[in-house]
């Protein structure tokens, strides 16, 4: 080749990039085909989770709540929610009636009853709210009437949820602040009555419920770990023998026994000792103890006479009572219900 004569440039650049873009190409396409090994897998894992988000996107559209969804957590509601279930909800306007409440979209039992509006097998809505002035999840209950700051509502509730005969001896009587008086469909009390709230503001309501999918909910409780945190049964307390109740609203700690009494000397205390309560303190009646040296200076030479120091008994110490160990919260677990966020 002469000096001249310049070879022509390679063409191996664009030979690689078109080697490249058939490489990418293959690898999009067996991602696609593959019908085992890691590429399927990870196809599936990566359908799986976009199909999820689309479906949690459109429910979000629809309700207008994040999450849309939530799971019942105890059984305040039933027999027209169960644990489990797992609760379709809306933001309260969203698709409300026109027998709701002042612009709140929330129709109270005592409206519903009057216009027939029915939700979950009973008159009126069944709200969820999360009230600041208690600890824990939100409370899903139905609200059953609304009340204005200051208001005498013992006259308005239902005495067969009430325990109280005025509304001085009703809790949140008068109502401390305007709100919807709630209750769960299983509980002998309204919330307001038994201090798991105060009249329920419409700020502190999240949602509203629409549509409940049985069974469906213990998947998120079983990843929350609430699907075996049943509450406990409320066991008697015993006192020396005796079984005690506790009282409404507490929670026994277990059954506690007092230890069995010692044998005592029948030389140095005697029945009469015994019912008096002086061997209690560990004492001795000195009047018994003269009748204890009598009798035995009488008895046989067998006998060994006791002296005029004989064995003092051993202390009894009474043990204290244990009782309930305190106020327990109305249920949330069991009483009033709590709800998982799905």
């Amino acid at each position: 080749m002469s000096a001249g004569k310049r070879r022509p440039p390679s063409d191996d650049s664009s030979t690689g990039g078109s080697r490249a873009a058939e490489s990418n190409e293959g690898l999009i396409t067996r991602f696609r085909t593959a019908e085992s090994g890691p590429m399927m897998y990870a196809r599936e894992l990566l359908s799986s989770v976009a199909i999820v988000a689309v479906i949690g996107l459109l429910l979000f559209a629809i309700s207008g709540v994040w999450p849309p969804m939530v799971a019942v957590e105890s059984g305040s509601m039933e027999p027209h929610m169960q644990k489990g279930d797992l609760i379709f909800i809306t933001e309260p306007t969203r698709f409300a009636p026109d027998a709701a409440y002042d612009g709140t979209g929330v129709v109270t039992y005592e409206r519903g009853e009057e216009t027939g509006y029915t939700t979950f097998g009973s008159y009126g809505s069944v709200i969820i709210y999360d009230s600041p002035e208690r600890p824990g999840p939100p409370i899903i209950h139905r609200a059953r009437f609304w009340v204005q700051e200051g208001e005498n509502w013992y006259a308005k509730a239902d005495k067969d949820y009430v325990t109280a005969d005025n509304c001085a001896e009703l809790s949140n009587c008068p109502a401390p602040h305007a709100g919807f008086i709630t209750k769960g469909d299983a509980n002998p009390e309204y919330d307001q009555a038994n201090g798991i709230s105060g009249p329920v503001k419409p700020g502190w309501i999240t949602g509203v419920a629409r549509v409940r999918i049985p069974y469906l909910g213990w998947v998120r409780l079983g990843f929350s770990g609430s699907a075996f945190a049943a509450p406990a049964a409320p066991t008697p307390a015993t006192i020396d023998g005796s079984v005690t109740s506790p009282a409404e609203g507490q929670t026994a700690v277990g059954t506690v026994g007092l230890p069995s009494t010692p044998a005592r000397a029948s030389a140095t205390v005697d029945d009469k000792g015994a019912n008096d309560g002086s061997d209690a303190h560990g004492e001795r009646d000195v009047s018994d103890e003269r009748d204890v040296n009598e009798k035995s200076d009488e008895s046989d030479g067998d006998e060994t006479a006791v002296g005029s120091t004989p064995a003092v008994p051993t202390p009894l110490t009474p043990s204290p009572a244990v009782g309930p160990n305190g106020q327990g919260e109305p249920l949330i677990s069991g009483g009033s219900p709590s709800i998982g966020s799905a």
